[in-house]
């Protein structure tokens, strides 16, 4: 199993730029750079359930634009990640650029894989929540669990878990009407 990898330094978006397209996960926190190797085939088959479902019901309701990975969110000039994957409401539209998100995300989504536990549940968590994304989303296809932060008061609330297990259904007020039963994410 390849590990991720950190370099700690004070690095900033223009020298997050110049990574070359190797095919692993480039991301700058608070200054350090964060390589992780490509996901796993039920990393992406979780991801791209998530997504079609998503993206489908948001697009025919023009609630907004859904995106994967890759695609670059600059919270900061030291703070630039590649979600898995992300929502931008209609309304907030003019944070999305051709060339990548200029801010914080209404919803952002990280499936949880054996190199990423601890950034996505702790570094990424406390980072989004400073940023002021409102819904963040773990998803964890070895428990088949999803935790759902929402931020209440400029902090995120206790998580609500949902899972497979006790056949959940996903839904989220940024998505009035949408429902994915969790068990669907992880046959």
């Amino acid at each position: 199993m390849a590990k991720q990898e950190i370099d700690s330094t004070h690095l900033t978006y223009d020298d997050y730029v110049q990574y070359p397209d190797d095919g692993k996960r480039h991301e700058i926190i608070e200054g350090d750079h964060y390589r992780t190797p490509a996901p796993r085939r039920k990393h992406q088959r979780v991801s791209g359930r998530l997504f079609v479902a998503l993206s489908g019901f948001t697009a025919s309701r023009r609630l907004g634009e859904f995106y994967a990975a890759p695609f670059d969110v600059v919270l900061s000039d030291e703070n630039v990640v590649q979600p898995d994957l992300l929502f931008i409401s209609a309304a907030r539209a003019g944070i999305s650029t051709e060339d990548n998100i200029q801010g914080a995300p209404d919803l952002l989504v990280e499936i949880i894989s054996e190199t990423s536990r601890k950034k996505d549940e702790v570094t990424k968590r406390k980072l989004y929540e400073r940023f002021g994304v409102q819904e963040y989303w773990l998803v964890d296809p070895e428990l088949e669990i999803v935790k759902i932060f929402k931020l209440e008061q400029k902090k995120y609330g206790r998580a609500v878990e949902l899972s497979k297990e006790n056949n959940d259904i996903l839904t989220s007020e940024l998505f009035p009407g949408f429902r994915l039963p969790v068990i669907e994410l992880f046959e």
